[in-house]
Parts: structure tokens; sequence; C-alpha cells
């Protein structure tokens, strides 16, 4: 427990640190600042894998799945790489709400912050829940394996994410249960209107993006459920890539056309996992393996998408 205390004690400082001290002026975030911010997130994700490595190795955290040390900092990657690839589409996602309730680029990052504060705690409730699955039930790994298959066929066959923020449910029960205004005074998620209280944009689109979120989580939480049941690993693997997740969208969402062939690859990566699960009791893939295929499918998307000229030039994917 001590371990387990110590790391998200680790991650509210990261949290505090970043609101209370490094972005304590609201601002918008441009490409550069974006680019460093992802950077050192990269890095600081990546250096973890060294203390995986100690904690393991020293036999200072609980091990039930028996991994070497050495497996645990390759799963770990793995793990981290696979919430990292699928946070693309999650990218999109924020765009597409930022964009449909007119929220200024300069209050972008605080309504990020708390959206990721929430999409801890709720991201450790379903990784609670689902590594109990897995074990207490071992069929549920055929459900997940099903699950994932089913979401790369549809992830496949879809050209492009059509979402529309002010017509999900989400948004039409919270103007139901709770008075909304499309009125916004600097970075307050409540205003006073006529002696009555009410939400302005950016708790609407707070509350948009921790909801779909949680329906992102559905896809990432299993495919590293797929790679190790170990708690901590997969916890501690999915909280860095969520960590990075604002920076990284500063820094690639107004570049995602530029990636047209990356929904390729996140084909492959939810496939390959899906599969795995399906036949986890008959061949079992190493680590390296795993991880060589995630990093080859991104690599080749980018790659692909930068290389290959674009059919028809004015065209933009995902609109």
């Amino acid at each position: 427990m001590l371990i387990w205390v110590a790391f998200i004690s680790l991650i509210i400082v990261f949290l505090a640190m970043d609101l209370g001290v490094f972005n304590k002026r609201d601002h918008v975030i441009r490409s550069k600042e974006a680019s460093l911010w992802t950077a050192l997130w990269v890095s600081v994700a990546f250096s973890f894998s060294g203390i995986v490595y100690w904690l393991f190795s020293a036999g200072l955290i609980e091990n039930p799945t028996g991994m070497t040390p050495n497996q645990a900092v390759l799963n770990y990657i793995t793990g981290y790489l696979i919430e990292l690839s699928l946070s693309i589409d999650n990218v999109f996602v924020i765009a597409v709400i930022f964009s449909a309730f007119s929220i200024p680029p300069m209050y972008q990052h605080r309504v990020l912050f708390w959206g990721i504060l929430g999409a801890i705690v709720f991201r450790a409730l379903m990784i609670v829940f689902g590594v109990a699955l897995i074990t207490r039930f071992e069929w549920a790994i055929y459900v997940f394996g099903v699950f994932l298959l089913y979401t790369a066929f549809k992830m496949l066959k879809s050209d492009s994410i059509k979402f529309d923020p002010k017509r999900s449910l989400v948004f039409k029960y919270l103007r139901r249960i709770y008075p909304l205004t499309h009125h916004m005074k600097g970075r307050h998620f409540f205003i006073r209107r006529m002696g009555i209280k009410a939400a302005t944009p950016l708790f609407v689109a707070l509350i948009v993006i921790e909801l779909t979120d949680i329906l992102f989580a559905l896809d990432s939480i299993p495919a590293i459920l797929a790679i190790t049941a170990d708690p901590f690993i997969v916890f501690s693997s999915n909280i860095m890539a969520i960590l990075g997740l604002r920076s990284m969208y500063f820094l690639i969402s107004r570049m995602l056309s530029k990636f047209r062939f990356i929904n390729y690859s996140l084909v492959v990566i939810l496939g390959f996992v899906g599969l795995k699960m399906l036949g986890s009791e008959f061949i079992h893939v190493e680590e390296w393996i795993s991880l060589t295929v995630i990093v080859v499918s991104l690599a080749a998307g980018i790659i692909s998408s930068l290389l290959i000229p674009e059919s028809n030039p004015d065209s933009i994917t995902g609109e």
C-alpha cells in the first residue's frame, strides 16, 4: 500500500504544479510550448520504467502474475503506448467538443485539467473492476477480446468520427437537470444571471469530455488488460498516458488531418490485442512481440500519412 500511496501522491504533486505553478495564468498553449510539455511527459513516462524495474526486482510491490522485472518493464511500456495511441481518437473528439461549445483557446487547458483529474478517478475504478473480473471469471477475457475485435471492425468500416456534442444524450440530460447559459465570464464554470446560478459552456464541455472519456476507456482498459492483469502496471501505464494527453492535444489537434492512415494503425493494434485475448489459453505471445506490433503499427500509420499524397487535397479527414 505504501507504494500505491507514494505513486498517487506523486500524481497529485504533478497535477498541483501543473495548474498551480506552470499554468497558473490562463493562456493560449502554442505548438512550441505543447511540444516541450509533451516531450517532458513522455520522458517522465519512460523514465518511470526504471522505477517499475526497481520495484519488481526488489520485491517492493505485490506481483500476483509472477512477472520478472524485465517483463514488468516491457508490459508497462506496451500498456503506455497502447493508451497513448488510442488517445488519438480522444484528441479528435475533444477538438470537436471545444469547437461545438465555442471554448476560447486560453481556457481549454483549464477544462482539460479538470477533465483529466476526473478521468484518473473513473479509470482507476474501471481498472480495479476489470482486473477483479478477469481474476475471478476467466471467461471475461474472451468477452473483452470479442469487444476489442468488434471495436476494430467498426473503426475499419468508419471513414471518420461523427460526433455532435450538442445532440448527445449527455448534453440533453444536463440541460434538463441544471440551468445552462451560453454566456461566459472568464474561467468560471458557473455564473449567476437574473438570480439563477447557471453552468457556463466551460462546465458543459467538461462534463461531455468526462463522459466521452469513459466511453473511450471501454476500449483502452481491456486493451491493456490483454497485455497484463497486474493492477500496478495497468494503472501506472494508463495514468502516465493520461497525464500527457493535455499537451498532446494542443500539439496534434492541429495536425490530425495529416495523419490520415493512423486510424488503420489503431485497427491493427485493437485487432492484435483482441486476438491475443481470445488465444491466451492456447498461445503465449512474448512481451517484446506485443511491443513490436504496436510500435511498427504506429510508425507505419504515421510514415504512410506523411509519404502518400492525398487523392483529394481539398478534403480534410474527420470533417
